[in-house]
């Protein structure tokens, strides 16, 4: 399934042009040509990682870039785009929380290295942390527990190697074909739909109302995704 990459830039023309380059690589572009639209999408979406050109019609993007630091968006990656000659810009923009910046004019081919790249070390990254954290909760990789408010929820082993799976990919939607490739487990675990008993196994375990779901989300038709952050306190 394509990574979904969020790019908000006013070049309609580029936008268009990167969408289906993006798309030869594996990547779903949604494009927003504003500010206000690109802050909308941003907190709907669950995005791999979001483009970000410094100079919008309606925002300064580093007041957005300050913005997307916060909420539910906090920990998506950004790649900032610039036409602007001052260093001192670009600089800001990393102080500010941007994984990256890419001054305009550039290749294509360099955008999408770029993007690998911040992914690729997003996922390394993960995979050295021994305790996942997301609000309340805690996956404790060393110990083989999880936590939540600090009380040991049961969960089975092959459950816990799922919610690992989809927690150091927090964000992004994940089929049920790529669930099973990456647990890889006992025959008897490869029946397409055994994914979805675990998945409600893992709420009854881990979710204040598992009828409503908060941490662990369905996207029908596509998969399942586990929310990096909720903005309330009784939720990730």
């Amino acid at each position: 399934m394509p990574e979904p990459l969020l790019l908000i830039d006013d070049d309609v023309r580029l936008s268009q042009m990167l969408v289906q380059y993006l798309a030869e690589a594996g990547y779903a572009v949604t494009c927003a040509h504003t500010g206000k639209s690109g802050l909308q999408l941003a907190a709907q979406g669950h995005w791999a990682l979001i483009i970000l050109d410094l100079m919008l019609p309606d925002a300064d993007g580093l007041d957005l870039c300050r913005t997307l630091r916060t909420g539910n968006t906090a920990q998506i990656p950004i790649l900032m785009l610039t036409a602007r000659g001052d260093a001192t810009d670009r600089i800001i923009g990393l102080e500010m929380g941007a994984d990256d910046y890419l001054p305009k004019p550039f290749e294509p081919r360099e955008l999408r290295a770029r993007i690998k790249a911040i992914l690729r070390r997003g996922a390394r990254d993960a995979a050295h942390v021994p305790v996942l954290r997301f609000g309340r909760l805690e996956i404790d990789r060393e110990a083989r527990e999880i936590r939540v408010d600090g009380q040991v929820r049961e969960v089975t082993s092959y459950q816990f190697d799922l919610l690992v799976a989809m927690a150091e990919r927090a964000g992004r939607v994940l089929s049920r074909d790529q669930l099973m490739d990456m647990v890889k487990g006992e025959p008897l675990e490869a029946f397409d739909r055994s994914i979805d008993v675990h998945i409600s196994r893992l709420r009854a375990a881990i979710e204040d109302n598992p009828k409503h779901p908060r941490r662990i989300l369905t996207l029908r038709g596509a998969g399942y995704v586990f929310a990096r952050a909720q903005d309330s306190d009784d939720t990730l």
